[in-house]
């Protein structure tokens, strides 16, 4: 199969196709593949070279030995390199941020830890908000420190004091990226992206440009696209709405074809591209995307009101509740399309009451992850973000009380009746341990 992107139907009577559209057949035609109606899966290791001259310039332009001639792509050489479902997949991944290169990845990790080593060098600083995934957080302060590279965290949420003062002091330079999440996992503070990259300029100098990588999992590339708003990477991990059924493990990295090249080059050579099997089952997702989220997104604000005034329910963190009197509501109207699925509560009580909420859902699953197709829940602070220090949860707001919840595609008069039962569960506890 030989990959023609000039050849993909991308407009009608010069009307642009949406990206729903495409998510159906770009990139892809079935008679590339014995008018197989959908990509075959490729579970080839190498590929075979017409000539030799073909395999000699295949290996030019992959590994940077010569750009590549107008029109000229890179040729199938070895899986590690390049494979048809992966790039099928890239194709149409970026076509919702309007990326001109994506690279997907065995998991979000491995997205995030390539991206991240293909820019920074011992000496560096990494800034960076907080919190963050506590895949992500390990990395930082664990594995970068052994490499010599420092870290300067701000808090989400709260306004461009927080990275001015997490920046005092650091000379141009000095700094290899600003990473972000936005919204925050868990508390869905949102980071002003714009801002973050007039930082990195700020920071930049003519030898060395500061990128600012955007970890946006939560949203989706459907309710937020990061590089319009300045953002010079945006990262997926795609085993969440992505591939949305929680039976595949991906991540994703985008960007401009300049600054995605030092993270595709080092994908090879680390070795963490996705497999083809996991690129197809992502093509299968690719196609149900919208329509996924929209009803996600749909169902929870219902839940989100529920659990605001439900007398068990401390607080709730929830994008769909910032007005205009919220410090991040200019934010979330520049950056965000829709709040998303995602909510956290802190339940009356604490951990004793939290778990007791945990062990009574019926239809809700107690599992870490999110974006699947089913309502998932965990407790941040003992089991994602456990391995975060005491002290920095409690500054960052991660308590024992927080509750996080991904809201599936079950009715949600069901949900709310299972979480009604599960926080009288809880209350129930409470109940108990006052009366000891």
């Amino acid at each position: 199969m030989e990959k023609r992107e000039s050849d993909a139907q991308t407009s009608i009577d010069g009307h642009a196709l949406r990206p729903e559209s495409l998510m159906m057949s770009y990139g892809y035609r079935p008679e590339w593949s014995e008018g197989s109606l959908k990509p075959p899966i490729f579970q080839t290791s190498t590929f075979v070279f017409k000539s030799a001259e073909d395999g000699k310039a295949f290996f030019e332009v992959a590994y940077g030995l010569r750009e590549p001639a107008a029109g000229e792509e890179s040729g199938l050489i070895y899986s590690r390199i390049n494979n048809p479902d992966l790039e099928i997949v890239e194709d149409r991944l970026a076509i919702w941020d309007e990326a001109e290169s994506c690279a997907v990845f065995a998991s979000g990790m491995a997205a995030i830890t390539t991206t991240m080593l293909a820019y920074l060098r011992p000496g560096d600083t990494l800034v960076h908000s907080e919190p963050l995934y506590g895949g992500t957080d390990h990395f930082i302060r664990h594995v970068l420190a052994d490499f010599g590279i420092k870290a300067a965290g701000f808090k989400a949420g709260e306004g461009p004091e927080a990275l001015e003062e997490a920046v005092a002091g650091l000379a141009p330079g000095s700094v290899g990226m600003i990473y972000i999440e936005t919204p925050a996992n868990p508390t869905n503070a949102l980071v002003d992206i714009a801002h973050c990259a007039a930082i990195a300029r700020s920071l930049s100098t003519a030898e060395r440009h500061v990128p600012v990588a955007v970890d946006n999992t939560f949203l989706g590339p459907v309710w937020s696209q990061p590089l319009k708003h300045g953002a010079d990477l945006v990262i997926y991990s795609a085993t969440k709405y992505i591939g949305g059924h929680s039976d595949l493990i991906a991540g994703a990295c985008l960007g401009s074809k300049t600054v995605m090249a030092p993270v595709r080059a080092l994908r090879t050579f680390f070795g963490s591209m996705l497999s083809p099997f996991h690129g197809w089952l992502m093509l299968r997702s690719l196609e149900t995307l919208k329509i996924r989220m929209v009803q996600q997104t749909e169902n929870a604000k219902l839940i989100a009101e529920f659990l605001r005034d439900h007398p068990a329910v401390e607080k709730v963190y929830y994008l769909g509740h910032i007005d205009e009197s919220d410090p991040q509501y200019d934010v979330y109207q520049r950056q965000c399309l829709a709040p998303g699925a995602m909510v956290s509560f802190d339940v009356r009580g604490g951990e004793a009451e939290a778990f007791a909420f945990l062990n009574a859902l019926k239809i809700c699953h107690l599992a870490v992850s999110l974006g699947g197709t089913e309502s998932l829940a965990e407790h941040p602070s003992t089991m994602t973000h456990s391995d975060v220090p005491k002290a920095e949860k409690e500054r960052m707001g991660l308590t024992d009380k927080m509750v996080r919840l991904s809201i599936g595609l079950e009715d949600p008069q069901d949900l709310m009746r299972d979480f009604d039962q599960a926080l009288a569960a809880a209350m129930k506890t409470q109940t108990l341990a006052v009366g000891d």
